[in-house]
């Protein structure tokens, strides 16, 4: 599904070159679960970016479902964008005096899917995250982990083939945050791609692989075996 080589991003500020990412290869393979971490400044929000075609690399290659992104006007990913992929962020980014239901509509408003088709989607992406009784309640009535059950939702009323999520449990408690992680825990065993961006390690220990940067390299790139479903020595599921 994703195929990246060689990626450098280098930004320019006060005439000074700064490089966020120094050349990075890796592959993402349908149905994977990836969590991408490190610390401030290692490159993981500029990395995002550029998989969710919100920025393009200095150099290096990006291919998406075969296709090149140095190929592709902003016009033709600002298409794939909005048919191919979710988005989930730490800030929710909903309309608080919308409700659930228009909140959930707003990718299909962009989208070429018949005004007759809208409903049903929108109320089967709404049943996946449990809300189905909230549909006509505004966002802003809602608790924390409910507003970023409906960010699910609208991320994935198009169908997406890949969801990205950039901290997803950050402004959420730790319950919250679970219910959060077992939704995308759901969506991976239904052979959802998910990539998370991620500084909480019990969060990134539903994935299934791991890579880590560093100074804008990758430090680390390998399975996640064992989950630990812990924090602070107190197990959050049951």
């Amino acid at each position: 599904m994703i195929s990246v080589k060689n990626l450098a991003k280098e930004y320019l500020v006060d005439e000074t070159a700064t490089k966020a990412l120094r050349g990075i290869s890796f592959d993402i393979d349908e149905g994977e679960f990836v969590a991408v971490m490190g610390p401030s400044g290692s490159g993981k929000s500029t990395l995002l970016h550029i998989l969710s075609f919100l920025d393009r690399p200095t150099v290096g290659s990006y291919t998406f479902l075969g296709k090149s992104i140095q190929d592709l006007s902003d016009q033709e990913l600002a298409h794939i964008r909005n048919q191919e992929m979710g988005f989930i962020f730490q800030a929710f980014n909903l309309l608080s005096r919308s409700s659930v239901y228009q909140n959930v509509e707003i990718p299909l408003l962009y989208s070429d899917l018949p005004v007759r088709e809208r409903r049903p989607r929108i109320l089967s992406a709404v049943a996946s995250v449990g809300l189905s009784e909230k549909l006509g309640t505004e966002a802003g009535r809602l608790s924390g982990g409910q507003k970023q059950r409906v960010a699910i939702a609208r991320a994935l009323v198009n169908e997406p083939a890949i969801v990205f999520a950039d901290e997803p449990t950050g402004n959420l408690d730790s319950e919250s945050g679970g219910e959060v992680m077992e939704i995308f825990e759901k969506l991976h065993n239904q052979g959802r791609t998910i990539v998370l961006v991620t500084h909480e390690t019990y969060t990134s220990e539903f994935a299934r692989r791991l890579i880590r940067l560093k100074d804008g390299l990758i430090e680390v790139d390998e399975p996640i075996v064992k989950r630990h479903r812990h924090l602070n020595g107190e197990k959050l599921f049951k």
